[in-house]
């Protein structure tokens, strides 16, 4: 299975694309940070993220884009920022027909390092880890971008066998 993770910001917005499957080594396919700067105009700014996720997309065939769930946040513009990034990870995704998956921040932390309250360190560490990599990958977005396509490969045969019991569960209480 192949996942595009994106770790979502409008001034650097992590993409990495890693290739895998539960109990097996995961391998690294391609890691890049969009940046867009901070005077540009806003709309500029979003269409340059926009074009270079489907463009992603579109060049790695990802059987799944993982993006990290915005989460509440004190800086205002900040979380401003995130959501309009993750938004266009989602469009990207499904204009493309590519399934999305979403992750909070310590979810995808416990998935790599196994404390939902670790670093940023520790999750880069880990990563490189995990990919046999021989150094962390910067900037930190890089690396989650990275955390959040490792989370997905192994999350996901969880997931789809809780949603399939979940349908079942509802089938017999309809049927009853």
């Amino acid at each position: 299975m192949r996942v595009l993770g994106v770790d979502p910001g409008l001034t650097r917005c992590g993409v990495g694309v890693v290739d895998g499957a539960p109990g097996r080594r995961c391998g690294l396919v391609h890691v890049d940070v969009i940046r867009t700067p901070a005077d540009a105009e806003l709309g500029h700014r979003l269409m340059a993220i926009a074009d270079a996720l489907a463009a992603a997309i579109a060049e790695f065939q990802p059987d799944y884009v993982a993006v990290e769930r915005v989460f509440a946040q004190h800086n205002v513009r900040t979380v401003m920022g995130t959501a309009q990034a993750a938004g266009l990870a989602l469009v990207a995704a499904t204009r493309a027909g590519v399934p999305v998956a979403m992750h909070t921040p310590s979810e995808v932390k416990a998935a790599v390092t196994g404390s939902g309250s670790a670093d940023k360190a520790q999750v880069g560490t880990m990563v490189a880890r995990i990919l046999g990599l021989s150094a962390m990958p910067k900037p930190a977005d890089a690396a989650d971008a990275l955390a959040l396509a490792i989370c997905h490969l192994w999350r996901a045969p969880q997931q789809a066998r809780l949603a399939a019991a979940l349908e079942r569960g509802r089938s017999r209480a309809v049927g009853e």
